[in-house]
């Protein structure tokens, strides 16, 4: 695994999410960017990803559905919801579903970039946790 988090970005606004995506480029943090949930998923069937800027509000599939749909199709991912409009039944939803964080949109880039760094620290330990457990099992068996 890279020391280095791969962000995927899924925003309908082609603006915000080509700003955001240099904006982390420049930050080192390796970034693509996709326009909607469905495309989405292709890349992330075919692409390799740590952790995913996801917008809740889309046309056809929204950020809650897509959520629920990225939990239970990549469990290992890290998701860090985007919004303009604050909800605490939204942000309850996120948490509920497995989201890794809730930001209000525009982000201090710093903000973001913490966030981002703090999802793929948690994606590691996980997978770092799940292969000491599957070493162990294979011990146990042998």
């Amino acid at each position: 695994m890279s020391s280095k988090p791969k962000v995927l970005i899924v925003d309908d606004e082609e603006r915000f999410r080509t700003t955001l995506r240099k904006l982390l480029l420049v930050k080192g943090i390796d970034a693509a960017s996709v326009g909607s949930a469905r495309e989405a998923f292709d890349e992330l069937d075919t692409g390799s990803y740590d952790v995913i800027l996801l917008d809740v509000k889309m046309p056809e599939m929204d950020g809650i559905e897509a959520l629920a749909e990225i939990k239970r199709r990549f469990p290992h991912l890290e998701v860090i919801m985007l919004t303009g409009h604050a909800s605490v039944d939204v942000a309850v939803e996120i948490m509920r579903l497995g989201g890794f964080e809730y930001l209000l949109k525009p982000c201090p880039i710093e903000e973001l970039t913490d966030k981002v760094e703090a999802a793929f620290e948690r994606k590691k330990n996980r997978e770092s946790r799940a292969r000491k457990k599957e070493s162990t099992q294979e011990e146990t068996a042998s």
